[in-house]
This record gives C-alpha cells, structure tokens and sequence, in this order.
C-alpha cells in the first residue's frame, strides 16, 4: 500500500465511483474527470477493478498529476489525485 500523510487531511473536490466496472472504463471515466475539474483541486476515485491499482498510478505519473493518497480495503481502493496542468 502507498499513501502519503497529505491525502488523509484532504477533502476531495470531485469524486468517481467505478466499483463494478473493470478495465478500461476505471481509467476512462478518471481521464474524464480529471479534465474536468480545475488545476489544483482534487479528484477521488474508488474501484474495485484490481487492475485499476496500476493503471491509475501509471496514469498519474504519466501525465504528471500528483497521486497523494493510494489506500486498498480489502479490495476497495481509493485514490486522491491533484490535477497539476
């Protein structure tokens, strides 16, 4: 598991729910909503798709927004994710 102690103090601007969808759709549906929302904020997505887990963290470093919290709860997992551009 992979967290920083930021993301527990941080209220989501916007948020996903993909529990029951499975690859590609978990990372559709955070591209779209990362574009949607401001430079700066934050994007909350939770999934159960446990390919989400790397596609997610791939995606953020690829494209250079900011992962600040990673959390897995028996197969439930969450992520905040800061757009930076």
């Amino acid at each position: 598991m992979f967290e920083t102690s930021e993301g527990k103090d941080i209220k989501p601007d916007k948020s996903i729910d993909t529990i029951g969808l499975y690859c590609p759709v978990p990372l559709f549906e955070t591209r779209e909503a990362i574009d949607s929302i401001k430079v700066g904020e934050v994007l909350e997505i939770i999934a159960d798709d446990p390919a989400a887990e790397e596609d997610l963290k791939r995606f953020a470093k690829r494209t250079g927004h900011e992962l600040l919290l990673f959390e897995n709860d028996e197969g439930i997992l969450r992520f905040l994710i800061r757009r930076t551009k």
